[in-house]
């Protein structure tokens, strides 16, 4: 069983910004997969599949930890079959690779997963949303304006898919190019 996480922030207000790439590909997955959305607990919005739970944390963004507990625990996830996908303002838009383990490299979803399980030898799908082209916007002002396009989502998706289908490995040398 895979627990697939998508980062962002719930409601209206965030619904298309660059933060919510990772909501945004859960919903690309949840229609690929046929998933309706069937459950809303363990501060998380559920999609139960056979072999993947796709699941988008209510907790806003910093908190993403205690959701990816709470339904890790829930479901016994072990924390290597967890995949995060989140934005990525290192890569330029449109970009994306995959990794296993590393740091929060600053984004504060990944730091409260981290720091909520103890571990960080989860696989992530790193979405690139570029950086503020004006020097005068803040990169957190910048996460929460409305990504343009939809290629990264896309990708992303396709990308989720060969995962599931050929393994992780497989995914990793198709896309991280």
């Amino acid at each position: 069983m895979k627990l697939i996480v998508g980062l962002g922030n719930p409601g209206v207000k965030y619904a298309k910004t660059r933060h919510n790439v990772g909501f945004l590909v859960v919903e690309a997955l949840s229609r690929i997969f046929n998933l309706q959305f069937s459950i809303l607990k363990h501060k998380s919005e559920i999609f139960l599949g056979k072999d993947i739970i796709l699941i988008k944390p209510q907790t806003f963004m910093n908190l993403s930890g205690e959701a990816v507990a709470a339904v890790k625990s829930y479901y016994k996830i072990e924390t290597s079959d967890i995949w995060v996908i989140h934005d990525d303002v290192d890569f330029e838009a449109g970009k994306m690779k995959i990794q296993v383990g590393g740091g929060s490299a600053g984004h504060n979803g990944l730091k409260s997963i981290i720091e909520t399980l103890g571990e960080s030898d989860f696989v992530r799908f790193r979405v690139g949303v570029g950086r503020p082209v004006n020097v005068n916007i803040p990169v957190e002002d910048f996460v929460l304006q409305n990504l343009t396009g939809g290629e990264a989502i896309d990708k992303c998706a396709a990308a989720v898919e060969i995962a599931l289908e050929k393994g992780i490995e497989r995914a990793m040398n198709e896309y991280n190019k």
